[in-house]
């Protein structure tokens, strides 16, 4: 029988993770972001693994870091295979919990566009467990454990398993104050609400219909679109409105929108997945709901 040799001890497996982080995102401050650690405890496991491997991998900058040359040559096989790793712990959780699917989605559309969706899943699908992370970013899904992601992506960008709609934004509010906004010019003495996701889209509108306008849009800003929704049905005032979101609340009546003015932006609610979706899958018949 042979005997394969120990592998040789190397490195703690977190320093090397920081260092792919840092060498990746370009910084030891957007590597603890993803790490979920303290810019200093990168820079720990960097120093520990430069300790390690006894020459320096990042040049220290007034303004940054930046990779030496032997840091640079040996980023990329550190991407790739951590990049390998997520695969084989993915396919792992695959085989050891079939039947659960893990979403993750931008806080408003798993607000508003997939939680009024989830009954209809449970009910079609009783036997799967699903699970929903809101996140404001994109996870790397060779990284992190979710089998798909609900985002709005660029049109010039879009790489998606499905497209789920156009971004389609107007102004709404409540139909009590509907009733005296008649044109684009009455806004002017409207009470605008505002996301801070979506902070642009006031101005762009407003761009279009009423070039050469000024108009004052100072407003409450909300962290959270799914507030700002509330707010304006409650009353509050005038909210650039996505319809893919406000689908319910505009067929209730809740909201208005206003004006017969839409504008389609090249921006599309997406599902991506890590990999190929394969026929017949659960999550195949799962996203074919979502799509529906």
């Amino acid at each position: 029988m042979s005997i394969s040799p120990k592998r040789p001890k190397g490195p703690p497996l977190n320093a090397l993770r920081a260092f792919e982080a840092a060498a990746r995102l370009n910084g030891f401050a957007a590597a603890a972001e993803e790490l979920s650690v303290t810019p200093g405890a990168v820079a720990q496991h960097i120093k520990a693994l430069e300790a390690w491997v006894g020459a320096p991998l990042f040049e220290r900058r007034s303004q940054g870091v930046a990779l030496t040359p032997l840091g640079a040559r040996s980023a990329e096989r550190f991407s790739a295979a951590f990049d390998a790793l997520g695969d084989a712990v993915d396919a792992l959780r695959g085989h050891a919990s079939g039947q659960e699917i893990r979403i993750a989605a931008m806080p408003s559309v798993a607000q508003l566009w997939l939680m009024p969706r989830l009954p209809a899943l449970r009910r079609a699908l009783p036997q799967v467990a699903v699970s929903v992370t809101a996140s404001e970013v994109p996870p790397n899904l060779r990284r992190e454990p979710f089998d798909l992601c609900l985002f709005f992506q660029d049109g010039s960008r879009v790489t998606a398993e499905a497209i789920l709609g156009q971004d389609v934004i107007v102004p709404v509010c409540a139909p009590h104050i509907a009733a005296a906004l008649r044109n684009p010019d009455d806004l002017s003495g409207a009470t605008f609400l505002h996301d801070a996701n979506w902070a642009g889209d006031w101005p762009l509108w407003l761009d279009t219909v009423l070039p050469g306008h000024r108009i004052d849009t100072t407003g409450p800003l909300y962290s959270l679109y799914a507030m700002a929704v509330e707010e304006a049905v409650a009353g509050a005032g005038v909210l650039m409105g996505h319809t893919l979101l406000l689908q319910r609340q505009i067929e209730a009546g809740q909201l208005v929108p206003l004006f017969d003015r839409p504008m389609a932006l090249d921006r599309y609610l997406t599902i991506t997945t890590a990999r190929p979706v394969r026929d017949g899958s659960l999550l195949a018949d799962v996203i074919a709901m979502l799509a529906a």
